[in-house]
C-alpha cells in the first residue's frame, strides 16, 4: 500500500520532530518546511497528499499561505496552531483550510483529522497543475506570475484574482455570480459592470485583439471561460 505523503510547514524543529517520531513510519512519507514558502515550493514541487500547517511562520502568516494555496491547490490543509480563539479557527477555515486542530493535540486525533481530510479529497480529485499554458498564455500559480509569448505581464490584485480563478477551472463556463461572489465578495454578486471593467483590462493586457478574444471568451448572457489551447511553439 502507499504511504500517505505528509508535508509538516513548521518553524518549530520541536514540533516537527515529535510529528516525525509520532506519526507510523509505516504509513507516512514526511516532508517538512521550517517557512511558508518553502513550504508551498514543496506542494507545487512533490504534490504531498495532505499538509499539516502552523500559522505563526517567520516569513508568511499561515493564513496568507493558505489563502495563495487555494488559488492552485486542492491539497487538504490541516492548520496545527497554539491559536486558540474562535476567531482564529474561523479565518483559517474562510482563507480555505480544512481543519483546525489546537495544539497541544493527540496523535490519534490528528490521524483520525488526516484520515477524514484523505476521504474528502479523493472525493474532490485531483490537484490542477501550478502552471498553467494556454496558447501564448503562461500562468505560474505557484509564483503568481503571468506571461505572454514569453513577456511577464503585471497584474492588478483583483485582474490576477479573476485570472486565477478561471485558470483553475479552465475550459469550463464561469456565470457571472460566481465570479463576482469570489473575486469580490457576496455583497456584490450582482455588480456585472464590475466583472465588465476587468474583463476589458485582462483582455488587453492578454488578447493580441482584445476586441476578437481568441482565450477570455464571453458566454452571453451567462459568464466568462478562458479556452485551452496548445501551447504556442
Amino acid at each position: 500500500m502507499n504511504k500517505t505523503r505528509l508535508l509538516i510547514v513548521d518553524d518549530e524543529t520541536a514540533i516537527r520532530r515529535f510529528l516525525k517520531a509520532s506519526l507510523p513510519a509505516s504509513d507516512f512519507e514526511l516532508l517538512e518546511a521550517g517557512g511558508g514558502e518553502e513550504g508551498m515550493r514543496i506542494v507545487a514541487k512533490d504534490r504531498p497528499d495532505v499538509l499539516l500547517l502552523d500559522l505563526g511562520l517567520p516569513d508568511i502568516d499561515g493564513l496568507e499561505v493558505t489563502r495563495r494555496l487555494r488559488e492552485w491547490s486542492n491539497v487538504p490543509i490541516i492548520v496545527l496552531s497554539a491559536r486558540g480563539q474562535e476567531t482564529d479557527k474561523v479565518a483559517a477555515l474562510d482563507a480555505g483550510a480544512d481543519d483546525y486542530l489546537t495544539k497541544p493535540f493527540g496523535i490519534a486525533e490528528l490521524l483520525a483529522r488526516i484520515r477524514v481530510a484523505l476521504r474528502h479529497s479523493q472525493l474532490n480529485g485531483d490537484t490542477p497543475e501550478p502552471v498553467f499554458v494556454s496558447g501564448p498564455l503562461r500562468v505560474d500559480l505557484t509564483l503568481r506570475q503571468v506571461y505572454v509569448r514569453g513577456a511577464e505581464i503585471k497584474l492588478t490584485p483583483i485582474e490576477y484574482k479573476l485570472l486565477a480563478l478561471l485558470v483553475k477551472h479552465a475550459g469550463l463556463v464561469l456565470t457571472h455570480k460566481l465570479l463576482l461572489n469570489e473575486v469580490w465578495g457576496p455583497a456584490y454578486d450582482t455588480e456585472t459592470q464590475y466583472l465588465r471593467v476587468y474583463m476589458t483590462q485582462l483582455r488587453h493586457k492578454i488578447e493580441a485583439e482584445p476586441a476578437k478574444p481568441q482565450l477570455l471568451i464571453t458566454e452571453p448572457g451567462v459568464g466568462y471561460r478562458l479556452r485551452i489551447e496548445p501551447e504556442e511553439r
